[in-house]
């Protein structure tokens, strides 16, 4: 069995270096134990929005103003900007003297490379024999890069002044003409590292032939995670984010009320996800779970919580729910044709291919004789390009569309009689109505379609009805 752990440290964690340091690296090190990890890194909270676009609200950052138009420059002026804010950073990190010198002479270096590639892409495509959409792609990989270069290269640093053998692993392809595989370019990178005695500080992003961002786009940096860890066999993977997984998010039913979840399993990591709560991406969870490695979420600024432990077999002694969550924002694309009974998948799969075409998420879906309703996680302007879509494929069909808001109830194992009569209730106190209910056989998750202005009441409902009535004290104590 291997000794070593993978670690990934969230955004807002590195955002703290010394809560990194003292909580992450070396609190209950002692020996050896100070090393025999790799720690993977996430760019500073906010600087992959200002090079992308912003995660939540879609405000268009360095990547989406070039993208927009071929002759604007305010992408140029947005570059500007985010040198000056990576530049503050270093300081506040380093201060005065030849470390902040090293480190803005490094992450200049990629930034100002970066906008010589975009000023000649941009000429070459003013020509109408260059088609920018073909380079986008690449302009976003290499893009997403910086972020992490910037901070994995700082925190070797830092880490080096703070008397740690930390070695700086760079999986950026920065400036390399090696187009290669991913777990190529992972296996050469810790072909010759020895965990007992060098601490790897890992780029989250990771150059490959496919382009990581293609397929799991912001979830890239977890599949470069997840990926070394099965390469390497590491014994336990580690996430460090500034909360908690818990019961529910405790702004809405209070942190009285709100419990770390303590264990569970990846199938109830997979539901989180499709809600757009990510313990970790489905597909970097896959990984894991085929080679039996759990993975343990901590609170970096809890050092001394164990965390949840997320494993392959792990079921709940008793059958209840381990968390109330959900999705606001969420388009009900409901599609209704006389036609359709009897022709189901013919419907299906078309109207998936249209929203997988313009990558929108699906939540949850119902089917009955002559409707499929699709509920969608995506902003205004892609649901009515959907929607303009299928009114022309299928011209005799009525098409509606209303806002709503998906809560739902969690576990890894909640086989218990009475639980939909008894949440359906719980929601009816409160005047909630429900639109639409789902609960499939494998009894991981009911699915609630509600009102988006019912929401936080929902919440809080149904965690006081199906959490609250628990002892989680003894799930959480097994996680350690």
């Amino acid at each position: 069995m291997t000794l070593h752990t993978v670690e990934k440290i969230g955004g807002t964690s590195m955002s703290a270096y010394a809560a990194v340091r003292d909580n992450i690296i070396f609190k209950l090190a002692g020996g050896e134990a100070l090393y025999q990890r790799i720690l993977v890194v996430s760019a500073y909270a906010g600087i992959t929005n200002r090079l992308l676009e912003h995660k939540k609200n879609g405000q268009p950052g360095i990547y989406a103003l070039f993208a927009s138009s071929v002759n604007d420059s305010s992408w140029q002026s947005a570059l500007a900007d985010l040198k000056a804010e990576i530049f503050a950073i270093n300081e506040s990190l380093f201060g005065e003297g030849y470390l902040l010198e090293q480190a803005n002479r490094f992450i200049g270096k990629r930034l100002d490379d970066a906008e010589r590639c975009l000023s000649d892409l941009q000429r070459l495509c003013q020509h109408g024999h260059f088609a920018l959409g073909s380079h986008l792609a690449t302009v976003r990989e290499m893009l997403a890069s910086i972020g992490e270069a910037h901070s994995a290269w700082n925190t070797t640093m830092l880490l080096k002044r703070d008397d740690v053998n930390a070695h700086f692993v760079d999986l950026t392809g920065w400036q390399c003409g090696d187009h290669i595989p991913l777990d190529q370019r992972l296996e050469s990178a810790f072909e010759h590292l020895d965990l007992k005695h060098q601490l790897p500080i890992v780029t989250g992003y990771a150059h490959s032939e496919d382009g990581l961002m293609s397929t799991f786009d912001r979830g890239y940096s977890e599949m470069t995670f997840s990926r070394i860890a099965v390469l390497t066999q590491a014994r336990e993977v580690i996430i460090h984010k500034e909360f908690h997984l818990s019961s529910a998010d405790p702004r809405m039913v209070g942190e009285q009320n709100a419990v770390p979840i303590g264990r569970t399993n990846y199938d109830v990591a997979d539901q989180l996800a499709n809600l757009g709560m990510e313990a970790i991406h489905p597909k970097a969870a896959k990984g894991l779970r085929q080679s039996n490695i759990p993975l343990r979420v901590k609170n970096t600024f809890e050092p001394e919580h164990s965390g949840t432990l997320i494993s392959v077999d792990y079921i709940s002694d008793t059958p209840q729910v381990e968390i109330i969550a959900g999705c606001k924002g969420v388009y009900a694309l409901e599609l209704f044709d006389q036609d359709m009974a009897g022709n189901m998948s013919g419907y299906d799969g078309e109207i998936l291919g249209v929203i997988g075409r313009f990558r929108a998420s699906v939540v949850a879906k119902d089917i009955n004789a002559n409707t499929i309703t699709h509920y969608l996680s995506t902003n205004l302007k892609t649901i009515k390009r959907i929607r303009r879509v299928l009114e022309e494929r299928f011209p005799e069909a009525d098409i509606n569309l209303q806002k709503v808001a998906v809560v739902s109830a969690i576990g890894s194992d909640m086989q218990i009689t009475g639980i939909l009569a008894k949440a359906v209730s719980a929601l009816a106190n409160q005047a909630i109505s429900v639109l639409a209910i789902h609960q499939s056989m494998r009894q991981v998750d009911i699915q609630f379609i509600i009102n988006e202005d019912d929401y936080p009441l929902a919440i809080k409902s149904l965690h006081r009805c199906l959490v609250e009535v628990h002892d989680h004290g003894r799930a959480i104590s097994l996680a350690s």
